[in-house]
Protein backbone atom coordinates (compact mmCIF):
# COMPACT_ATOMS: atom_id res chain seq x y z
CA UNK A 1 0.00 0.00 0.00
CA UNK A 2 2.95 2.30 0.76
CA UNK A 3 3.89 1.78 -2.99
CA UNK A 4 1.10 2.80 -4.30
CA UNK A 5 0.06 5.63 -1.93
CA UNK A 6 3.38 6.95 -3.02
CA UNK A 7 3.52 6.24 -7.14
CA UNK A 8 -0.49 8.15 -6.10
CA UNK A 9 1.42 11.55 -4.84
CA UNK A 10 4.24 11.74 -7.11
CA UNK A 11 1.57 11.51 -10.35
CA UNK A 12 -0.30 13.94 -8.03
CA UNK A 13 2.74 16.42 -8.09
CA UNK A 14 3.42 15.66 -11.97
CA UNK A 15 -0.13 16.56 -13.23
CA UNK A 16 -0.24 19.41 -11.29
CA UNK A 17 2.79 21.17 -12.47
CA UNK A 18 1.37 21.07 -16.08
CA UNK A 19 -1.51 24.34 -16.95
CA UNK A 20 -3.96 23.13 -19.91
CA UNK A 21 -2.06 25.88 -22.11
CA UNK A 22 1.08 23.85 -21.21
CA UNK A 23 -0.61 20.54 -23.48
CA UNK A 24 -2.86 22.16 -25.54
CA UNK A 25 -5.97 22.28 -24.22
CA UNK A 26 -8.65 25.01 -23.80
CA UNK A 27 -9.46 25.60 -20.04
CA UNK A 28 -13.24 26.31 -18.92
CA UNK A 29 -14.43 27.20 -15.98
CA UNK A 30 -12.32 28.12 -12.28
CA UNK A 31 -9.94 25.67 -11.55
CA UNK A 32 -10.04 25.03 -7.80
CA UNK A 33 -6.08 24.18 -7.35
CA UNK A 34 -3.08 24.65 -10.61
CA UNK A 35 -2.75 21.74 -12.78
CA UNK A 36 -4.59 19.57 -14.87
CA UNK A 37 -7.59 18.20 -14.05
CA UNK A 38 -7.75 13.91 -13.72
CA UNK A 39 -10.05 13.52 -16.76
CA UNK A 40 -8.03 15.71 -18.85
CA UNK A 41 -4.75 14.23 -18.29
CA UNK A 42 -6.56 11.00 -18.46
CA UNK A 43 -8.04 11.64 -22.31
CA UNK A 44 -4.17 12.90 -22.91
CA UNK A 45 -2.86 9.63 -21.98
CA UNK A 46 -5.92 7.57 -23.43
CA UNK A 47 -6.92 5.92 -20.46
CA UNK A 48 -10.27 5.87 -19.04
CA UNK A 49 -10.72 8.24 -16.18
CA UNK A 50 -11.88 5.57 -13.81
CA UNK A 51 -8.91 3.69 -13.99
CA UNK A 52 -6.16 6.56 -13.56
CA UNK A 53 -8.64 7.86 -10.62
CA UNK A 54 -7.51 4.68 -9.04
CA UNK A 55 -3.86 4.86 -10.07
CA UNK A 56 -3.85 8.11 -8.20
CA UNK A 57 -5.23 7.07 -5.04
CA UNK A 58 -3.61 3.93 -4.61
CA UNK A 59 -6.17 1.24 -5.10
CA UNK A 60 -4.71 0.07 -8.64
CA UNK A 61 -2.43 -2.79 -7.81
CA UNK A 62 -0.36 -2.67 -11.04
CA UNK A 63 -0.14 -0.85 -14.48
CA UNK A 64 0.75 -2.21 -17.88
CA UNK A 65 3.59 -0.68 -19.37
CA UNK A 66 2.04 0.89 -22.23
CA UNK A 67 0.20 2.71 -19.46
CA UNK A 68 3.00 3.98 -17.43
CA UNK A 69 4.63 5.22 -21.17
CA UNK A 70 1.44 6.95 -22.18
CA UNK A 71 1.33 8.82 -18.45
CA UNK A 72 4.96 9.71 -18.64
CA UNK A 73 4.04 11.24 -22.19
CA UNK A 74 1.27 13.33 -21.18
CA UNK A 75 3.09 14.38 -17.47
CA UNK A 76 6.09 15.32 -20.26
CA UNK A 77 8.24 13.55 -17.54
CA UNK A 78 12.09 13.93 -17.74
CA UNK A 79 14.08 10.46 -18.56
CA UNK A 80 15.05 9.90 -14.76
CA UNK A 81 11.27 10.62 -13.82
CA UNK A 82 9.96 8.36 -16.62
CA UNK A 83 12.20 5.52 -14.95
CA UNK A 84 11.08 6.56 -11.70
CA UNK A 85 7.31 5.96 -12.30
CA UNK A 86 8.13 2.63 -13.75
CA UNK A 87 9.74 1.77 -10.53
CA UNK A 88 7.44 2.32 -8.18
CA UNK A 89 4.98 0.26 -10.60
CA UNK A 90 6.39 -2.82 -10.17
CA UNK A 91 5.86 -5.33 -7.22
CA UNK A 92 8.28 -4.74 -4.45
CA UNK A 93 11.24 -7.62 -4.42
CA UNK A 94 11.00 -9.85 -1.23
CA UNK A 95 14.03 -8.79 0.07
CA UNK A 96 16.69 -11.29 1.61
CA UNK A 97 16.90 -12.55 4.88
CA UNK A 98 19.94 -11.01 5.74
CA UNK A 99 22.18 -8.64 3.98
CA UNK A 100 25.53 -8.06 5.31
CA UNK A 101 26.52 -3.94 5.27
CA UNK A 102 28.43 -3.22 2.56
CA UNK A 103 32.28 -2.62 2.72
CA UNK A 104 34.74 -1.31 0.00
CA UNK A 105 37.31 -4.14 -1.17
CA UNK A 106 40.77 -3.70 -0.26
CA UNK A 107 41.91 -2.56 -3.89
CA UNK A 108 39.25 -0.30 -3.82
CA UNK A 109 40.96 1.36 -1.01
CA UNK A 110 44.21 0.89 -2.23
CA UNK A 111 42.68 3.33 -5.10
CA UNK A 112 41.36 5.60 -3.49
CA UNK A 113 44.36 6.20 -1.53
CA UNK A 114 46.76 6.45 -4.53
CA UNK A 115 44.38 9.43 -6.26
CA UNK A 116 45.87 12.96 -5.91
CA UNK A 117 42.12 14.24 -5.55
CA UNK A 118 39.46 14.39 -2.94
CA UNK A 119 37.61 10.47 -3.13
CA UNK A 120 34.71 9.54 -1.39
CA UNK A 121 33.86 5.91 -1.85
CA UNK A 122 30.14 5.83 -0.87
CA UNK A 123 27.35 2.76 -0.93
CA UNK A 124 23.20 2.78 -1.99
CA UNK A 125 22.42 4.68 1.04
CA UNK A 126 25.39 7.56 0.92
CA UNK A 127 27.08 5.86 3.34
CA UNK A 128 30.74 6.88 3.31
CA UNK A 129 32.52 3.11 3.12
CA UNK A 130 35.70 5.16 2.40
CA UNK A 131 37.54 7.85 1.68
CA UNK A 132 41.16 9.31 1.04
CA UNK A 133 42.68 11.89 3.36
CA UNK A 134 41.98 14.75 0.89
CA UNK A 135 39.02 13.18 0.74
CA UNK A 136 37.76 13.37 4.13
CA UNK A 137 39.45 17.07 4.57
CA UNK A 138 37.48 18.22 1.79
CA UNK A 139 33.66 17.44 2.93
CA UNK A 140 34.36 16.21 6.43
CA UNK A 141 37.52 17.28 8.73
CA UNK A 142 35.49 17.57 12.30
CA UNK A 143 35.01 14.29 11.99
CA UNK A 144 37.43 10.85 12.83
CA UNK A 145 39.14 10.02 9.38
CA UNK A 146 38.36 6.38 10.87
CA UNK A 147 34.84 6.88 11.01
CA UNK A 148 33.92 5.02 8.06
CA UNK A 149 35.33 1.80 9.23
CA UNK A 150 32.74 1.97 12.28
CA UNK A 151 29.61 0.86 11.58
CA UNK A 152 27.91 2.26 14.33
CA UNK A 153 29.31 6.11 13.33
CA UNK A 154 29.81 5.39 9.82
CA UNK A 155 28.98 8.95 8.09
CA UNK A 156 26.40 9.56 5.70
CA UNK A 157 26.41 12.22 2.99
CA UNK A 158 22.69 13.13 3.01
CA UNK A 159 22.21 13.21 6.61
CA UNK A 160 25.55 15.36 7.14
CA UNK A 161 23.83 17.75 4.80
CA UNK A 162 20.68 17.94 6.51
CA UNK A 163 21.53 17.24 10.05
CA UNK A 164 25.52 18.53 10.67
CA UNK A 165 26.08 22.41 10.95
CA UNK A 166 29.31 22.08 10.09
CA UNK A 167 28.96 20.10 6.71
CA UNK A 168 25.72 21.80 5.77
CA UNK A 169 28.35 25.28 5.55
CA UNK A 170 30.47 23.91 3.40
CA UNK A 171 27.69 24.54 0.84
CA UNK A 172 27.21 28.44 -0.56
CA UNK A 173 24.45 27.61 -2.32
CA UNK A 174 22.71 24.60 0.45
CA UNK A 175 19.06 24.56 -0.93
CA UNK A 176 20.54 23.77 -4.46
CA UNK A 177 22.60 21.14 -3.49
CA UNK A 178 19.76 19.68 -0.66
CA UNK A 179 17.00 19.62 -3.69
CA UNK A 180 19.62 17.55 -5.92
CA UNK A 181 20.70 15.27 -2.97
CA UNK A 182 17.05 14.44 -2.14
CA UNK A 183 16.33 14.23 -5.82
CA UNK A 184 18.43 11.49 -6.33
CA UNK A 185 17.75 9.61 -3.22
CA UNK A 186 13.91 9.51 -4.58
CA UNK A 187 15.80 7.81 -7.32
CA UNK A 188 17.77 5.73 -5.73
CA UNK A 189 14.67 4.62 -2.98
CA UNK A 190 12.62 3.76 -6.07
CA UNK A 191 14.81 0.93 -6.93
CA UNK A 192 15.56 -0.30 -3.15
CA UNK A 193 11.85 0.02 -1.72
CA UNK A 194 12.78 -3.35 0.20
CA UNK A 195 15.96 -1.38 1.85
CA UNK A 196 14.87 -1.42 5.44
CA UNK A 197 17.94 0.51 6.45
CA UNK A 198 17.40 3.21 3.35
CA UNK A 199 13.68 3.57 4.72
CA UNK A 200 15.16 3.85 8.48
CA UNK A 201 17.00 6.63 6.85
CA UNK A 202 14.31 8.28 5.32
CA UNK A 203 12.31 8.49 8.07
CA UNK A 204 15.06 9.59 10.44
CA UNK A 205 15.96 12.65 8.25
CA UNK A 206 11.73 13.65 7.63
CA UNK A 207 11.44 13.61 11.42
CA UNK A 208 14.35 15.73 12.32
CA UNK A 209 14.93 17.99 9.35
CA UNK A 210 11.59 19.99 8.17
CA UNK A 211 13.82 21.24 5.10
CA UNK A 212 14.48 17.52 3.99
CA UNK A 213 10.69 16.91 4.16
CA UNK A 214 9.60 19.86 2.50
CA UNK A 215 11.51 18.79 -0.54
CA UNK A 216 10.39 14.77 -0.11
CA UNK A 217 7.29 15.25 -0.21
CA UNK A 218 7.54 17.53 -3.65
CA UNK A 219 8.76 14.27 -5.47
CA UNK A 220 12.27 15.28 -7.51
CA UNK A 221 13.58 12.88 -9.56
CA UNK A 222 16.95 13.44 -10.70
CA UNK A 223 20.63 12.05 -11.28
CA UNK A 224 22.49 14.43 -10.35
CA UNK A 225 25.86 12.53 -10.26
CA UNK A 226 28.35 14.85 -11.80
CA UNK A 227 29.25 18.08 -12.51
CA UNK A 228 30.38 21.84 -11.09
CA UNK A 229 29.98 22.14 -7.51
CA UNK A 230 31.09 25.06 -5.37
CA UNK A 231 32.19 25.01 -1.85
CA UNK A 232 32.91 26.93 0.94
CA UNK A 233 35.98 25.77 3.04
CA UNK A 234 36.34 26.54 6.23
CA UNK A 235 40.59 26.68 5.57
CA UNK A 236 40.79 27.35 1.77
CA UNK A 237 37.74 29.26 1.15
CA UNK A 238 35.51 29.06 -1.99
CA UNK A 239 36.10 26.30 -4.01
CA UNK A 240 34.37 25.79 -7.39
CA UNK A 241 35.31 21.78 -8.26
CA UNK A 242 34.17 19.31 -10.50
CA UNK A 243 32.69 16.29 -9.61
CA UNK A 244 32.74 12.86 -11.30
CA UNK A 245 31.02 9.89 -10.21
CA UNK A 246 31.89 6.14 -11.41
CA UNK A 247 30.04 3.16 -10.75
CA UNK A 248 31.92 0.04 -9.45
CA UNK A 249 31.72 -2.66 -12.22
CA UNK A 250 31.08 -5.69 -10.31
CA UNK A 251 28.90 -3.73 -7.41
CA UNK A 252 27.14 -0.35 -9.05
CA UNK A 253 25.16 0.49 -5.71
CA UNK A 254 28.69 1.34 -4.79
CA UNK A 255 30.20 5.27 -6.29
CA UNK A 256 33.47 6.43 -6.08
CA UNK A 257 32.89 10.44 -5.75
CA UNK A 258 36.33 11.99 -7.17
CA UNK A 259 36.07 16.19 -7.28
CA UNK A 260 38.95 17.99 -9.36
CA UNK A 261 39.76 21.68 -10.49
CA UNK A 262 42.34 22.73 -12.94
CA UNK A 263 45.86 23.32 -11.48
CA UNK A 264 46.33 26.27 -12.68
CA UNK A 265 43.01 27.56 -11.41
CA UNK A 266 42.69 29.22 -7.48
CA UNK A 267 40.41 26.56 -6.54
CA UNK A 268 43.87 24.13 -7.67
CA UNK A 269 46.19 26.02 -5.67
CA UNK A 270 43.52 26.08 -3.07
CA UNK A 271 43.22 21.95 -2.66
CA UNK A 272 47.30 22.18 -2.73
CA UNK A 273 47.07 24.18 0.01
CA UNK A 274 44.64 21.41 1.64
CA UNK A 275 47.13 18.63 0.84
CA UNK A 276 49.56 20.29 2.90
Amino acid sequence: MADRATLGEFLRTRRGRLTPQDVGIVSHGARRVPGLRREELAQLAGVSVTYYTRLEQGQSHQASEPVLDALARALELTADERVYLHHLARPVPVPPLTADPATARGSTRRLIDSLDAPAVLTGMRTEVLAWNALGHRLLAGHLDRDAPNDLDQRPNLTRLLFLDPHHRDLYPRWQTSASCAVASLRLTASRHRDDPELAALIGELTMNSDEFSALWSAHPVAQHASGPRSLHHPEVGELSLELETLLLADDPDQRLLVFNAADASPSGAALQLLRT
